[in-house]
């Protein structure tokens, strides 16, 4: 340890410097006639103490300033630069104890610097819950999804959903599916929770995942399965019958069997099974498109003149129904299919305008195209005599219909072709009576 023995090495020169100034002190006090020499005598004394104090202090200082920086996490200080009794030791010892020290702490920082930006980014919404009921947003996720609660408490998030309340005031429940109202539509999204010890303190974890897309795309996989299924079974089924029909037909049509009676009835019930399991087949082949996943082709294009469009294409088919427009702001961009986005709305315009037949009022019909926070917003509304609560749901299922000419595949497509998009779409009362179908993407 060089430090330790140039430091005893420098303590023993002071103790001797002080020895020697302490006997020399001595002396001139007991010779007659040396004032001045007494007074060099004492001052000698004196600086060897000091001296001595300084050399055996200067350790303490320098630890003292250490812990000091420690204390207020200064890790700039530096303790080098002393020259002397092994000093400069103890200050490069020290100061590459500090540089490890802000090492650390610049990495220490880094790494949290990256877990709050994880946690910021995250896509799952998170909420944090103290002991005194606190609700605080802890990410973007969370202020965007609850942008609108009113305040922290528990109880101002009711709004959303009843259950949401309860379930951040507390409850025994780790995970389950709520139903809530985020941005004017209900969904279903997921809720966990759980508790977390920080600084002593208590907190609750809420994590909030919206899982209506997913629950959608899943629903629309099942049925879209179903219905490739069902089409295959029965066509394979069908197939014989209508060649056996058609083949029984011809059977039938033998000039020898026209004189019995009997046999022209046979032939004729034969002629019309076979032309019925005819039609039904072609029938069945028609339904196949919505066992067909569409596939989307994104591209961004403005919202302005392809709605122009749309309403040219839906005048030359409706000449006789006004189409009011409406896009907000006017240099409005969707990232979309425009061919399939088109298909759809052209689709749900005609549902309108067939509601709307024979109303004694006067049809009114709009299409609306709009930024809704974070969304885009596309809007058919008619003041037809709307669609009852109970079957707002059912309308989107596949053959679901409730006019007589109807297929019922016209709404499971589009559906199909928004749930391919990422968006959602759903029925709503308009405020003038009628139905308002909204789109969000």
């Amino acid at each position: 340890m060089g430090f330790d023995r140039r430091f005893t090495l420098g303590l023993i020169a002071w103790i001797a410097a002080l020895s020697g100034a302490l006997a020399a002190s001595a002396l001139a006090w007991l010779t007659p006639g040396l004032a001045a020499a007494r007074l060099v005598a004492m001052l000698l004394v004196a600086g060897a103490i000091w001296g001595l104090w300084w050399h055996v202090s200067r350790t303490n200082f320098a630890v003292a300033r250490f812990i000091e920086a420690l204390r207020f996490d200064d890790t700039a200080a530096r303790f080098g630069g002393t020259r002397g009794g092994g000093f400069e030791e103890l200050g490069g010892a020290l100061d590459e104890a500090m540089d490890r020290l802000r090492v650390r702490q610049s990495a220490s920082a880094a790494e949290m610097r990256f877990l709050e930006a994880l946690v910021d980014d995250m896509p799952v919404a998170l909420l944090t819950v103290d002991r005194t009921s606190h609700v605080a947003p802890a990410n973007k996720a969370a202020r965007r999804l609850f942008r609108d609660a009113p305040g922290t408490r528990p109880e101002d998030y009711a709004a959303y959903g009843a259950t949401l309340a309860k379930r951040l005031a507390g409850g025994d429940a780790a995970e389950e599916i709520l139903l809530l109202t985020i941005e004017g539509r209900t969904q279903r999204v997921l809720v966990r929770s759980g508790t977390l010890e920080r600084l002593g303190r208590s907190i609750r974890a809420v994590t909030v995942q919206p899982i209506q897309g997913t629950l959608d795309a899943v629903e629309m996989a099942a049925q879209t399965d179903l219905v490739r299924v069902l089409t295959h079974e029965i066509l394979n089924s069908l197939t014989p019958v209508t060649s056996l029909a058609a083949t029984a037909a011809d059977l039938l049509d033998d000039p020898d069997l026209a004189a019995n009676p009997r046999i022209g009835d046979a032939r004729a019930a034969v002629t019309t099974l076979a032309r019925r399991a005819h039609g039904l087949g072609h029938f069945i082949e028609a339904y196949r498109a919505v066992a067909h996943t569409p596939e989307i082709k994104r591209q961004v294009f403005a919202a302005g003149p392809w709605a122009e469009q749309l309403g040219r294409i839906f005048a030359a088919r409706a000449p006789g129904l006004p189409l009011a427009i409406e896009v907000r702001p006017a240099r409005l961009e969707i990232d979309a299919d425009p061919d399939l986005l088109a298909q759809v709305l052209i689709n749900l315009l005609q549902n309108a305008g067939q509601a709307m037949a024979g109303r004694e009022r006067a049809p009114a019909l709009a299409l609306r195209i709009f930024a809704d926070r974070d969304a885009l917003a596309i809007e058919v509304e008619d003041n037809g005599p709307g669609v009852p609560e109970g079957l707002r749901a059912d309308v989107f299922l596949p053959f679901f219909t409730t006019r007589a000419t109807g297929t019922g595949v016209g709404l499971n497509l589009a559906r199909q072709i928004v749930v391919a998009h990422g968006g959602s779409i759903a029925i709503d009362d308009a405020a003038g009576g009628g139905a308002v179908f909204r789109i969000l993407l």
